[in-house]
């Protein structure tokens, strides 16, 4: 095995590592925030983490793959790093005041969300904190072992404090104050681990340099823009159609069991994304998606066929309703994977990244559309925008599918 197959696996395996913790933390805390809050509560936890999906992406501006992309391409060369590193935080400091602003504006034109304003800022002061992690630089640099460690820390500290803070329904506005508190070491590690050893600090860039990144980082941003209609806005919708209801917290527990199982599946593109920029291994791509497919479909199939018991058991009796979104839900959990490589991992690598964003208009549109209609017909509930949903992930998956098989004789290594 060479050395930049070396590196992949080992980044793999820490990104594993990482999302293992991740599920550890979750599966004793979800439960329990769960039990303790209840639906209802659960329930503006989830609108408000939906909202906040929208902040998180604006401050983000698609810089976690612009930038992964740039370092990946310049990592030989420390003024550059240092000015991706510069021009990125300049940037992300003026997105946060505009993003206070904005949520500002929105808390006090929407009543329900005015008589909500503290618990959106705490989360949108969580997501300003942790958008400053410079997880670009750590992915271009191929050194997931940093992320992953410094992840571990943050999501023991949060365990821990949960147990500690949260005893009551009234108590919900920890969670976002702890989860803060725990970002914003994270940030600070980071930094200081960055100058350490890599020798990467802030330094003056010009206005030129940061509109190039700007500009660079804008085609991920607007395919993100799409991508969040069919995620956050779902909630969000659910949450005026039933806002005192419990519905909102059925849907979000069904929808954090989904997201759990994307981010299982999110290391294995996200280490092969820079290492296929740089080596363009396309007969990759068919081993990983063979050797991996049967085991989700197996996994999926089970989770249909119990799916009440097994959001019972993580969530509660009171939590069963959550079994028929779920099972609604399953199509995305199996297309995740080939969803996720055939993006920008393969596209981009192709040099038809543009097609991986026109998918994700393309299902986004229909799922507009598929909404209105719904909607209009008096249909729209959790299990119908559950499978709105699927639908949306399916045509996406697609079209990926379809330019990547057109465009097979872009493959360097071939089959």
């Amino acid at each position: 095995m060479n050395s930049t197959k070396k590196t992949l696996l080992k980044n793999t395996v820490m990104l594993y590592l990482l999302r293992f913790s991740t599920y550890f933390f979750s599966f004793i805390t979800v439960p329990y925030q769960t039990r303790v809050m209840g639906k209802e509560i659960y329930g503006k936890i989830g609108i408000a983490t939906a909202l906040m999906m929208y902040f998180q992406l604006f401050l983000d501006f698609g810089f976690l793959l612009s930038g992964t992309e740039e370092v990946a391409k310049n990592r030989e060369d420390k003024n550059k790093l240092c000015g991706i590193f510069s021009s990125i935080v300049v940037l992300k400091i003026f997105f946060s005041m505009i993003s206070a602003v904005v949520l500002l504006m929105v808390c006090n034109f929407i009543p329900q969300y005015k008589q909500d304003m503290t618990l959106y800022f705490l989360f949108l002061l969580q997501a300003i904190v942790s958008s400053f992690l410079p997880d670009y630089l750590y992915r271009g640099l191929e050194d997931m072992t940093a992320i992953t460690y410094r992840t571990v820390f943050v999501k023991a500290l949060f365990t821990v404090l949960i147990f500690v803070f949260l005893k009551e329904p009234s108590d919900y506005l920890w969670v976002p104050v702890i989860s803060m508190c725990g970002e914003l070491c994270a940030v600070v590690w980071s930094w200081i681990d960055l100058n350490k050893r890599y020798a990467i600090r802030f330094i003056k860039v010009k206005w030129t340099e940061m509109f190039e990144h700007l500009k660079k980082s804008s085609q991920f941003f607007l395919s993100r823009i799409a991508s969040t209609i069919y995620t956050a806005t779902n909630t969000i919708i659910l949450g005026y159609i039933d806002p005192i209801g419990g519905t909102v917290g059925l849907y979000t527990a069904a929808n954090k069991l989904i997201t759990t199982g994307q981010t299982a599946l999110a290391p294995i593109s996200d280490s092969m994304y820079p290492y296929m920029i740089k080596n363009k291994d396309f007969k990759l791509v068919k081993k990983v998606l063979t050797c991996i497919m049967p085991v989700i479909i197996l996994g999926s199939v089970g989770v249909m066929i119990w799916a009440e018991p097994f959001c019972t058991f993580i969530y509660g009796k009171n939590f069963a309703g959550t079994g028929e979104i779920l099972r609604a839900m399953m199509p995305i959990a199996i297309l995740t994977l080939p969803d996720y490589i055939l993006g920008f991992p393969t596209l981009g690598a192709m040099g038809l990244a543009k097609h991986a964003n026109i998918s994700i208009y393309i299902s986004s549109s229909i799922h507009i559309v598929n909404l209105i209609v719904t909607l209009s017909l008096g249909k729209l509930n959790a299990v119908s925008l559950a499978w709105l949903m699927s639908v949306a992930v399916f045509i996406e998956t697609l079209y990926r599918f379809i330019v990547v098989m057109r465009n097979r004789k872009n493959f360097v290594k071939g089959e």
